[in-house]
């Protein structure tokens, strides 16, 4: 067994040690090669648990981070997933491999082509990257049965609520620019329910209704 799938298995466990219960998102995350979602300076430090630079001022979130959001969102395999900030693209990898199709928005070009480069060249037909204003959302491609935002907002973006199926989940880093928390957001039809899941540490969100 090479190094690289050896160094994947220690951070599921570890993943599972920190309370990562969802089996799915662990074997999502199993079956995803980070190291192919940073730049080969830092291929050595891919399954360790931080975020890593990834050019334009940008990161990759650390593993636990997008192991929790995925969980929160409770994604399954009919649904159509929007994910907000694509960066490097691993987050929407994992997310393709539990969702049906994923819809991916980045506002630099120079990540958005990167990634879209990456996913094709890996295999993952049922991801659509485009450049564009996240906050936004996407809404030629709406309703979104959940929608994860990888980057931080002062507020929640009222578009986002708008473009979730009734029953759709919204997870979001809230907050201040230096510290977030997860915020999850059931839509149930006009009205939405909306809990608080730990703190967090995100780029800030760039847009009409970001920072």
């Amino acid at each position: 067994m090479s190094a690289v799938p050896v160094r994947r298995k220690v951070l599921i466990d570890y993943l599972r040690s920190a309370g990562i219960a969802d089996d799915r998102v662990l074997a999502a995350i199993a079956a995803v090669p980070r190291e192919r979602f940073v730049p080969d300076t830092l291929r050595h430090q891919a399954y360790e648990d931080y975020p890593l630079e990834i050019g334009e001022g940008q990161t990759i979130s650390q593993p636990s981070v997008v192991a929790r959001i995925t969980e929160l969102a409770e994604v399954t395999a009919r649904d159509r997933v929007l994910e907000i900030g694509a960066g490097s693209g691993y987050q929407a990898a994992v997310l393709a491999q539990l969702a049906r199709f994923v819809f991916t928005v980045e506002r630099l070009p120079r990540l958005a082509e990167t990634a879209r480069g990456r996913l094709a060249g890996l295999g993952y037909r049922n991801v659509s990257v485009q450049v564009m204003d996240g906050t936004l959302g996407w809404r030629a491609q709406a309703p979104f049965d959940a929608i994860i935002v990888s980057a931080a907002a002062p507020a929640i973006p009222h578009a986002l609520v708008d473009q979730l199926t009734d029953g759709g989940r919204l997870v979001i880093p809230i907050g201040e620019l230096r510290l977030q928390e997860l915020v999850r957001v059931v839509r149930r039809g006009d009205r939405v329910e909306e809990t608080r899941h730990g703190p967090a540490t995100f780029v800030p969100l760039v847009g009409r209704d970001g920072y």
